[in-house]
């Protein structure tokens, strides 16, 4: 999304922060993924903005539904979106959260540990499960392999003790690292859960039929990214290349931030520019409290200053409005040398993981959410 005409008349006349979304770049983005990979069943991950009408949107799609808990669960039941849509791809999960999927009919589960599927097995017998693979995520901004994931051959076990527990281990899944730069990494990754396919029948009979790969598909910010088209056309090779042989695949996504990241433009003022000792500093009234979470491990925006676009930059200590110290966005923001007072800022796509992770800290509210849809026939 640019910061066009109408966002500009929507900066002067609203009262920010807030965030502007358009709902047609939400259905672009997934009409642009279901044409990358055909036969894809794209399960999007709530978590990345789990606004009800992005949610309503993508259902009227078609869409399928990835979920981390109850509570993300409860919000699409409430939007008429029926468990058989939904996907529990959290691998840590409460008891009593798998037990109430299961009991309203969700019977989707991942898992990456042997509890894991203790738990799935007692609360929700007889469920499907695809079982999360740790794969390399050098290439990407929010590397997740740590925390999540078996490697193969321990997936493979996996696999057997979800058969003995009686569950019904249906495929694998993997996640390349959100914001991944590399399409080679979906190809490295789908190389390597093949052979989590091959050692499930060899070893143990069972025949896998779904891979899950996942999500990680780059927003356009600071550096250059690949294209929709360019991974799906890797992720089609690879599959090909290594589970050509797969009786019955089916390929499963759940993409988050490349649905929603670029549909929408946070909007910001300054409160305060100072001087602290050398460094010259702007406060916003958005921070690492109130919507840009992310920045906080120096995820990167594209920054724009209403009106001085063009003007001579120089760095600046970028800081929210709270009054606790971890509320600084950038050490080393390029902003205009005379941005003032009352200026607006445009964090540039940034429609996944912000209005999310925004609290009421302070007793300041965090930025509230406008339509494209909405304002273009009243600003």
């Amino acid at each position: 999304m640019t910061v066009n005409e109408l966002v500009r008349k929507a900066a002067k006349k609203l009262e920010t922060p807030f965030l502007l979304i358009d709902l047609d770049i939400v259905e672009e983005n997934y009409r642009k993924l279901a044409n990358a990979i055909p036969d894809c069943r794209i399960f999007y991950a709530v978590k990345a903005n789990s606004h009800p009408r992005i949610i309503e949107r993508l259902r009227d799609l078609g869409s399928s539904f990835d979920v981390a808990s109850v509570g993300e669960i409860n919000k699409l039941l409430s939007l008429n979106v029926t468990p058989d849509r939904m996907i529990f791809a959290n691998p840590i999960k409460r008891e009593k959260d798998i037990a109430y999927a299961y009991d309203i009919g969700l019977n989707l589960f991942a898992a990456d540990s042997p509890m894991e599927l203790e738990k799935i097995a007692e609360n929700a017998p007889g469920s499907q499960v695809v079982i999360r693979v740790a794969v390399e995520n050098r290439h990407s901004d929010w590397p997740l392999s740590r925390k999540f994931g078996a490697d193969p051959m321990t997936a493979v076990q996996l696999i057997e003790q979800a058969a003995r527990l009686r569950l019904k281990p249906v495929g694998v899944s993997f996640h390349v690292g959100s914001q991944n730069y590399d399409p080679k990494s979906w190809w490295n990754a789908i190389e390597s859960v093949a052979r989590v396919f091959y050692w499930a029948e060899k070893l143990h009979g069972i025949n896998l039929n779904v891979l899950d790969i996942g999500g990680g598909i780059p927003v356009k910010h600071v550096k250059p990214i690949p294209t929709v088209d360019e991974i799906g056309n890797i992720v089609e090779q690879a599959i090909n290349e290594y589970l050509g042989g797969v009786k019955d695949l089916q390929i499963f996504a759940e993409p988050g931030r490349s649905m929603v990241g670029d549909s929408a433009i946070l909007v910001t003022r300054v409160l305060l520019r100072c001087q602290r000792g050398s460094e010259e500093w702007v406060y916003i009234d958005a921070g690492v409290f109130h919507g840009l979470m992310e920045t906080i491990e120096n995820f990167r925006y594209e920054i724009v200053v209403e009106g001085k676009e063009d003007e001579q930059k120089m760095p600046f200590v970028l800081a929210g409005p709270t009054c606790d110290s971890v509320d600084k966005v950038y050490d080393d923001a390029m902003l205009p040398y005379n941005i003032t007072l009352d200026d607006i800022v445009y964090f540039i796509n940034a429609g996944a993981y912000t209005v999310e992770y925004a609290t009421n800290f302070n007793g300041i509210p965090g930025p509230k959410v406008y339509f494209v849809q909405d304002l273009a026939s009243t600003i």
